[in-house]
């Protein structure tokens, strides 16, 4: 039962965790008025329009993203659940205690192009008009081309991109070096750029931050100056010269089948599989393929790794058995043998799996 979003003693403003845990209530069961009532409420009482975007709603979508992962949620109720979030925002955004007038600058804030997950970015942008920015709020999978076209027509101070899915970071690279040639600094935020901000140094950007209340006070002391002369990928990571990132991105649809073929031989358990589990283990195939190419073009085992202890967690939590990514590891480095770098990565990642607690010796 979604408890009463006014049972609450007069005047007591409700504290950030507690109000998340009662909106956490109403998304759950998926009661979007409830959960529209609950912030109200919250407002109304006095709690502070920036700890409400960021503290409540924004620690609920990190556990609906949490819920996911441990498989206690399907996709369609993490859809659903983002929905409510979203919409809830919106309502917030219209309220005469969030509404403001812009009394500063103007800031671009977008989603890295294949990039879908846009909320992140909506609260930065919520955030940044909270304290006077004039945003302009451009969703998610925004295609570099318009963004830039975007900046040409409204010379903002400023862009704030932000990215949640690693493979998207050669995209993010190309989108970060576009808005500076035209002559816009980038500030860049989200789990796809490390949680030390590794590849916004590496792909030159002018600011980093790691959440969203960081990154309005890194803009508010002062947007970053104007780049400097433009500069090409190439120059950034002068790796990408021994091609490995673009010929594997350029075979992946037949690593992915060939290795899917492979699998079939070495995993005697895949014959048995229904057509559903037979296309996931193609798409999960498809993400080692898509982190291997990512790796390659920043140079990170860290990366390459890190996804595949990630998906055998996942896994396990599905019930499927984390050894199960061994042989595809296997094949993959047989048909990549020629390329020594992709070599590297997929043997860092067997090893790092083969120490997973979850896959037998």
């Amino acid at each position: 039962m979604i408890p009463d979003t006014r049972s609450r003693a007069p005047g007591r403003v409700p504290g950030a965790p507690e109000c998340a845990d009662r909106l956490w209530d109403a998304v759950w069961h998926g009661d979007e008025r409830c959960a529209g009532d609950i912030a109200l409420a919250a407002l109304d009482s006095g709690m502070d329009p920036e700890c409400l975007f960021l503290d409540v709603i924004g620690a609920v979508q990190r556990k609906v993203g949490e819920e996911w992962a441990a498989n206690r949620m399907s996709v369609a109720r993490e859809h659903a659940a983002t929905a409510i979030n979203e919409r809830v925002i919106a309502m917030l955004a219209r309220h005469p205690a969030v509404r403001r007038e812009p009394t500063r600058g103007r800031i671009t804030v977008a989603c890295v192009d294949g990039e879908w997950h846009a909320l992140p970015g909506r609260l930065l942008g919520e955030v940044l008009e909270l304290r006077g920015w004039r945003v302009d709020h451009l969703g998610a999978q925004v295609p570099t081309p318009h963004l830039i076209g975007h900046l040409h027509l409204t010379g903002p101070e400023a862009v704030a991109l932000s990215g949640s899915i690693a493979t998207r970071l050669p995209t993010a690279h190309a989108t970060i070096t576009a808005c500076q040639a035209a002559g816009v600094p980038v500030l860049v935020g989200g789990a796809a750029f490390g949680p030390d901000g590794r590849y916004a140094r590496l792909f030159g950007a002018d600011m980093w931050a790691p959440d969203a209340r960081s990154a309005a006070d890194r803009l508010d002391a002062g947007p970053p100056l104007r780049p400097a002369a433009p500069h090409q990928a190439v120059d950034d990571l002068p790796h990408l010269i021994d091609q490995e990132y673009t010929l594997v991105t350029r075979s992946s649809a037949r690593l992915v089948r060939e290795t899917l073929t492979g699998l079939e031989e070495r995993f005697p358990p895949m014959r048995e599989y229904s057509r559903s589990q037979h296309r996931r283990t193609a798409e999960d195939i498809a993400h080692i393929v898509d982190f291997l190419a990512t790796a390659l073009y920043t140079d990170d085992d860290d990366l390459f790794t890190g996804f595949i202890l990630w998906t055998a967690g996942v896994l396990t939590t599905r019930g499927v058995p984390a050894h199960s990514l061994l042989p595809a590891l296997d094949l993959l480095t047989h048909r990549l043998r020629d390329l020594p770098r992709a070599v590297r990565l997929l043997d860092r990642g067997r090893r790092s799996l083969l120490d997973h607690p979850a896959v037998p010796v």
